[in-house]
């Protein structure tokens, strides 16, 4: 039972969603993202985590489940650092 256990861990997995939860409020609140675009990012991080608890269910996360998730995650991050340069501000923020 310890070794499924363990092969469901995602510490590096859960450590990017826990940066990327940060990023998409940190450009909420300070303008950088626009309300679309934190929709979209929220949208994105719950897609993620949609997709890792499916890999989870059957007791073993794989090596192409891991690689999926990641692609994923970066994909989300490149599209989050392009929204939040991308110079457009939120209303009534400056």
């Amino acid at each position: 039972m310890t070794v499924l256990a363990q092969s469901t861990e995602t510490p590096v997995i859960d450590q990017r969603q826990k940066v990327q939860r940060a990023r998409i409020r940190s450009g909420a609140a300070s303008g950088e993202l626009t309300r679309r675009e934190t929709v979209k990012a929220r949208s994105d991080q719950r897609r993620i985590r949609r997709t890792e608890r499916r890999a989870k269910a059957d007791g073993e996360m794989t090596t192409e489940e891991r690689a999926r998730i990641q692609r994923k995650q970066n994909k989300a991050s490149r599209s989050l650092r392009r929204n939040k340069q991308d110079d457009q501000q939120r209303p009534g923020t400056n």
